[in-house]
């Protein structure tokens, strides 16, 4: 649960504008809760071999783009009607950004995707797979709870998803390293284990952008911008 300190957004006088951050606020988890079903369903279908419900979430992309466009569009007449300041204000201008990571996310659940149909039309599947459902559960635990952040306005729940950032590189690096020492073994794997590669490429971008939602989080709960600090200077400000 957040605590108390860190629950600064309450009621205004004006009740339609309650109602305008309220539908932003819930417009942009539908958004965040599609574009997490559009990760796991392609991820699901490269395993599967499925290539049908890969075209699915690639289709499912426009989607996700038409989301954003109406996001945006509600932020900015918030922003011109209500001329927002202080802690709301903040809230617009997260919202404004981390549908933008929410885009991207879905970008990276169409690449992964469009390597699911290239792996099932080529048939043996090749190896990494073991490693992508690992990383894939990692980076959509990261950014359930990074929305979930977002949600209950909680801050410390969103340093966590922050500090799960290191780990997800480091699994990253080592999945390569695999792949790599197993194309050097047999070049006749290269193309296929080039193709997981993108898609792990793919579920380490997810993470980096579950990790700008939390930061997002963060700047809307303490006031202070943590991009480009060390997750222990993020501590601090979690904190105060």
């Amino acid at each position: 649960m957040p605590n108390k300190k860190d629950d600064v957004y309450g009621d205004h006088i004006s009740h339609k504008f309650n109602n305008e951050l309220t539908e932003l606020k819930t417009q942009f988890l539908n958004m965040g809760g599609l574009v997490e079903s559009q990760v796991e369903r392609a991820v699901q279908a490269l395993v599967d071999g499925d290539g049908h419900q890969a075209e699915d979430v690639r289709a499912g992309d426009k989607r996700v783009d038409k989301m954003e466009v109406d996001l945006d569009e509600e932020a900015t007449l918030i922003i011109a009607r209500r001329q927002p300041t202080a802690r709301d204000l903040r809230l617009v201008i997260a919202v404004i950004k981390m549908v933008a990571d929410l885009e991207r996310v879905g970008d990276e659940a169409k690449k992964i995707a469009k390597m699911a149909i290239k792996l099932s039309e080529e048939g043996q599947a090749p190896r990494g797979y073991v490693e992508i459902r690992h990383i894939a559960t990692h980076v959509l635990s990261m950014l359930h709870d990074a929305l979930d952040a977002f949600a209950r306005l909680d801050s410390e729940q969103a340093l966590r998803v922050m500090k799960e950032d290191k780990r997800v590189d480091e699994e990253y690096q080592a999945a390569a390293r695999t792949l790599l020492t197993f194309m050097m073994e047999d070049t006749r794997n290269i193309s296929r284990c080039m193709s997981v590669m993108w898609v792990l490429r793919a579920l380490e971008r997810v993470g980096d952008h579950a990790c700008n939602i939390a930061e997002n989080v963060i700047f809307m709960v303490k006031g202070e911008d943590v991009r480009h600090t060390p997750v222990e200077e993020a501590e601090k400000v979690v904190g105060r």
